[in-house]
């Protein structure tokens, strides 16, 4: 067989059209699809001014709205739950024997630890009748949510005139329905539980409660207030459910006639005599202070130096994706 290949046949496998056929031309486009480094520093630096200018006006603005942001203080007070060994002691000791009789009278006789009181005390703190209650007693309503501005030299404070009037205690701002005038217990929730803070250390137990607030005096006050006022709340609780339980216990002795029965029933009347009188003469019945709050002398926040750092930066960066964007939709174009 013939399989020499005549020149008119080379010809036609090395004709342009058979190049293309069998060898697509793919190295210019993909040239064309990947990032020239040269070419987008080019671009940077022809775009020098603009990015400059961006990046100024973000900076200015960053320090405009740092020194314009109020100071903030923070007091705080480190707690140790208190001990509850006047009264647990003998009520454990009764737990194993009478259980079910003092479950049919309210009284938890040997569930109930220093830290399962200490925990639901926080969860009171945090809650919205707790919070409502400590709001209306003390009167911090303007305070809490329409402060303008903190006067060092007068140690005063200026409310703000659009929602609070301060010579006739009159609010005056502006909601629209269902909202009145006097902001309702469910928004001073909302922005007194931003100001406080409550946590609670799990390998020592300890609880730390602070408030941030613009006069570091309010802060201190509000701290000194709840944590005497959390406990003469959890104090009242114990001693309601106590003498609600005494009651029931003298009920049940004057129905019995067995001996032993009313010799229990007694006994357990003892116990919560007990924890009347344990919490009578302790004022601080959940929470001893370790560290009490103090005026804090410096303020928590603002950041006003990293504000201004990360708005230039977001500035600049920014600019460059303007810049690079621009030059690139023209290029497509």
């Amino acid at each position: 067989m013939n399989n020499q290949t005549t020149p008119q046949e080379f010809k036609d496998i090395r004709s342009p059209a058979n190049a293309d056929a069998d060898f697509p031309r793919s190295r210019p486009l993909e040239s064309s699809d990947e990032i020239d480094l040269r070419e987008l520093f080019s671009v940077i630096w022809q775009g020098k001014w603009l990015i400059i200018a961006i990046t100024a006006v973000f900076a200015i603005g960053s320090v405009i709205f740092a020194i314009n942001q109020p100071n903030i203080y923070k007091a705080e007070a480190l707690l140790a739950p208190a001990s509850s060994e006047g009264s647990s002691g003998g009520l454990a000791a009764l737990a194993s024997q009478f259980g079910g009789l003092a479950s049919m009278a309210g009284i938890n006789l040997g569930g109930g630890s220093g830290t399962d009181k200490t925990q639901l005390a926080i969860e009171v703190l945090k809650s919205r009748q707790f919070v409502g209650e400590f709001i209306e007693k003390h009167q911090i309503l303007p305070e809490l949510m329409a402060v303008d501005k903190w006067h060092m030299a007068e140690n005063s404070l200026s409310f703000d005139s659009e929602l609070y009037n301060s010579e006739t205690k009159t609010w005056v701002r502006e909601v629209k329905p269902p909202r009145q005038p006097e902001p309702s217990l469910h928004e001073a929730y909302k922005s007194f539980i931003k100001l406080v803070s409550i946590n609670s250390a799990k390998d020592t137990g300890m609880v730390t409660i602070s408030v941030e607030h613009q006069s570091p005096f309010v802060a201190k006050q509000w701290v000194d207030w709840l944590v005497a006022d959390i406990n003469r709340v959890m104090k009242e609780r114990d001693v309601s459910e106590a003498m609600r339980s005494t009651e029931f216990l003298n009920k049940q002795i004057e129905l019995t006639n067995v001996a032993d029965i009313r010799a229990i029933l007694y006994k357990l009347v003892e116990e919560q005599a007990k924890t009347i009188m344990f919490a009578e003469v302790r004022d601080e019945y959940v929470f001893k202070t370790l560290d009490p709050a103090l005026v804090p002398e410096e303020k928590a926040k603002p950041k006003r130096a990293l504000i201004c750092v990360l708005g230039t930066m977001l500035g600049g960066m920014l600019a460059i994706m303007i810049v690079l964007i621009r030059h690139f939709t023209r290029k497509e174009i």
